[in-house]
């Protein structure tokens, strides 16, 4: 008799607006359909519309209340949160119920690296990874961020989901280590590359034309950072203009990048503060476009993970706004772990430093990129094979 095909399920805030993200579900579908046709794939996501657009995929609505990330003040709005987390318990049981395997492909969700409240995103994971340990259904972090948590509840939810789910593997070492200090048993779990160097690099479409790639970010600073969020903002800010500034009055063409929906209004601020021909900012839609972008620069200066990630795939030299630990990590395994500046004290004359000598040795840089990127590949090709034999030791594929 034939067998129905395996009920695959991705969960995590998908199609919500963050290209980083979507680009590790985007690596995962890929993995999926080349490894395992067979399998009935759907999502449990931030923005199902999205995802089944996109990705042509079925996908439900991860939270029951509509209003669940906008901050509820009045008395209906606080009601149908608390009422919500309720409805979320049975709706999130019954959807890991129906699957064979669950997998949260990438993204940080072990970490609280920008603001993040425990009954948000931690409590929904914690549901997942709960009702996966209940039904007996494999649930799958794959290549996740994680990071050291101050607040108590978010810590416990954390170590409560990671503890329940079935295979674990973290996009560097920090994030394993992190989970370990939690009292998480990492013996047997594994460090690969994020899954977006996975994605295919666009093809070469001739040099570099000379422009500077900014990719910008709406930052305030992480979860412990909430009492001075509104002055790291302004430094950050006014750090970023200036060095952009800088940039144009040594004639050079800036295209600003984003990574997420919210950080258009830090696009519309540098430009109007600037005032130039010169910045013009990109309309991208998914990491290929940032990708695009990236490959046709001489440099990239970019503060969200995932723009560094493009950057750093595609062999540009590129210089970090680093605001947090990850990103730290993620330059020195590619080989520019010099080219690191704080996004919290941008300090503009020292960045346009930096950034100088980075061009310096743009020819040398781009060489050492080339060399990670190949044993990069290596490593994911190694996560996929793993993952299989983790998730999928009776394939048909595995059985031939």
């Amino acid at each position: 008799m034939k067998q129905p095909p395996l009920r695959v399920g991705l969960f995590g805030l998908l199609g919500s607006g963050n290209l980083g993200n979507d680009g590790s579900l985007e690596a995962v579908l890929g993995y999926l359909r080349a490894e395992h046709p067979e399998a009935a794939v759907d999502a449990l996501c931030g923005g199902p519309e999205v995802v089944t657009a996109r990705y042509r995929i079925p996908a439900t609505r991860l939270h029951w209340y509509r209003g669940e990330y906008r901050t509820a003040s009045r008395a209906g709005a606080i009601l149908g949160k608390g009422l919500g987390k309720l409805v979320d318990v049975v709706r999130t049981a019954a959807w890991v119920r129906r699957h064979d395997v669950v997998i949260v492909p990438g993204m940080g969700v072990l970490e609280a690296t920008l603001p993040l409240r425990p009954w948000g995103f931690p409590y929904a994971l914690f549901l997942l990874c709960a009702s996966g340990r209940l039904f007996g259904t494999p649930v799958a972090l794959v290549g996740v961020g994680a990071a050291p948590i101050r607040d108590r509840a978010t810590r416990a939810l954390v170590r409560w989901s990671a503890r329940s789910a079935a295979y674990r593997s973290y996009r560097d070492a920090l994030s394993r280590d992190a989970m370990r200090a939690t009292g998480v048993d990492v013996s047997r779990d594994e460090v690969h590359p994020d899954l977006a160097f996975a994605l295919p690099a666009p093809p070469a479409s001739g040099p570099p034309d000379g422009r500077v790639c900014v990719g910008v970010m709406d930052f305030h600073g992480g979860n412990d950072d909430r009492p001075r969020a509104e002055e790291i903002h302004r430094r950050y800010l006014d750090g970023t203009t200036r060095f952009v500034r800088a940039l144009v009055e040594d004639g050079r063409q800036v295209r600003l990048l984003t990574g997420d929906a919210c950080d258009a209004a830090v696009v519309d601020a540098i430009t109007a503060a600037v005032g130039s021909p010169l910045v013009t900012a990109a309309e991208v839609a998914s990491l290929a476009d940032l990708m695009a972008e990236t490959a046709a620069a001489d440099a990239v200066v970019a503060t969200r993970y995932h723009n560094l990630i493009c950057a750093l795939k595609v062999g540009t030299p590129t210089l970090a706004l680093s605001y947090a630990a990850k990103s730290d990590a993620l330059m020195d395994r590619m080989g520019l772990g010099a080219y690191c500046h704080p996004a919290r004290e941008v300090d503009p004359d020292r960045l346009i430093e930096q950034f100088r000598e980075l061009e310096k040795r743009s020819a040398e840089l781009r060489q050492t990129l080339a060399e990670r990127n190949l044993a990069v590949t290596r490593r994911l090709d190694h996560q996929f094979t793993a993952l299989t034999a983790a998730l999928f030791p009776n394939s048909p594929k595995d059985c031939s």
